[in-house]
């Protein structure tokens, strides 16, 4: 059986990065014995730099890495990124049929969604061929955009993600709220629903006791963009909140994007350059060595961003850290089944103030239900064989046998 799997998006191990979703994925339809291509972008849309490594990446005898060409963009909420996704989507479809006229079409095409038009082009490209063809939807497009735009000018949109869906022979989602979405777009064939994994490896030691503002300072971890989505002003003046009550709170920062030069101005002028730190991005190691000094995650957004379960969540599990979250919904009902959460009110700083106050005083424990939710929740090997499982029975059910 011989599988691609189509994302722009992830980082790659080979980058130095941990690998994410759809890396994971293929190297589960590697271990099940099919040959399988995981394309994706040269360009790198986390550092918004061009890819470090080049083709041919072949990582085994059944699996490769295969880039396509995508223009720059600098702005994740901008009408370059549109445009550059279209090219990419254009680059992705004429590179897939000069592979399948060269080595043979698949028997399964999985695309992720977003972006929008290369899941199009996936479609368009598996239905020629006769392959089954996966959505895999890991955000709501174009429903996150409903807070920055107005949805009438999100219609071709909205046209586009239907399209997309009901020509799908299956659809994978990462969240629960999303199967309910792709239905209400009038999907009615199978949905399952596969939360992000992360490789366990070795796991942190047992946490650390209770903290107050009596005790040791408390390290807070951010990782991820630095934009719109992320509410972070709000933790940055929580931290000036407790250095005027003479509490030492610390954060640090493992990421970038445009929100960067805002929130190092606002540091400035609250006087917490020195209480906040920005690390950039960091590869797999050094992300590890700064959870080693952390003690708690934050995950500053809102329920009506539309995300279900961010990458950060089972980042922040592996680590072993208590998690303190605005976001609601799925994944605050998940981590509090653990014991591992303490919700905060958006937009609130006595409300961040206070969450982390409470979580801080049974930080052990929720540290505890972290690791336990890692291992029980976000296990990357059992989750994405169990996705190679299931598409596989899927595909024979439907008579692909390759």
């Amino acid at each position: 059986m011989k599988v691609w799997i189509e994302n722009p998006f992830d980082n790659l191990p080979c980058e130095g990065f941990r690998p994410q979703r759809y890396f994971l994925m293929a190297e589960a339809f590697a271990r099940a014995g099919c040959g399988c291509v995981c394309w994706t972008a040269d360009f790198n849309h986390t550092t918004k730099a061009a890819r470090s490594f080049r083709e041919p990446v072949e990582l085994a005898d059944n699996l490769s890495i295969k880039l396509v060409h995508e223009p720059p963009y600098s702005s994740n909420i901008s009408l370059r990124r549109v445009w550059c996704h279209r090219r990419y989507a254009a680059e992705w479809l004429e590179k897939a049929e000069a592979e399948a006229a060269a080595h043979g079409a698949p028997d399964i095409v999985i695309a992720s969604s977003p972006p929008l038009s290369a899941a199009g082009a996936a479609s368009v490209f598996a239905h020629r061929h006769g392959a089954m063809f996966v959505i895999d939807v890991m955000d709501a497009w174009p429903e996150t955009f409903e807070r920055v735009f107005p949805r009438f000018l999100l219609s071709p949109l909205r046209a586009a993600a239907r399209r997309n869906y009901l020509s799908a022979d299956m659809i994978t989602v990462v969240a629960d709220r999303y199967a309910a979405l792709v239905r209400g777009y009038g999907y009615t064939g199978e949905i399952r629903r596969f939360y992000h994994g992360i490789p366990m490896g070795p796991l942190p030691g047992p946490a650390s006791g209770a903290l107050s503002a009596a005790g040791r300072a408390i390290h807070l971890a951010y990782i991820g963009n630095l934009g719109r989505t992320y509410d972070l002003e709000t933790v940055v003046e929580a931290v000036a909140s407790a250095r005027e009550r003479g509490e030492e709170i610390y954060l640090h920062i493992a990421g970038k994007g445009g929100a960067e030069k805002r929130l190092r101005a606002l540091c400035a002028k609250r006087g917490v350059s020195g209480r906040v730190a920005f690390h950039g991005y960091l590869g797999e190691s050094d992300l590890a060595a700064l959870f080693a000094r952390c003690d708690i995650g934050v995950v500053p957004m809102e329920e009506r961003s539309f995300v279900g379960m961010p990458y950060k969540m089972a980042d922040y599990a592996k680590a072993g850290l208590a998690i303190v979250s605005s976001l609601g919904g799925e994944s605050a009902a998940l981590a509090a089944g653990y014991g591992a959460i303490e919700e905060y009110e958006s937009s609130s700083p006595s409300s961040f103030l206070a969450a982390v106050g409470r979580i801080s005083r049974r930080l052990a424990e929720a540290k505890e239900g972290a690791r336990r939710m890692a291992v029980c929740e976000f296990d990357a090997v059992r989750i994405y064989d169990g996705y190679a499982a299931a598409v596989l029975a899927k595909a024979e059910s439907t008579g692909r046998r390759g």
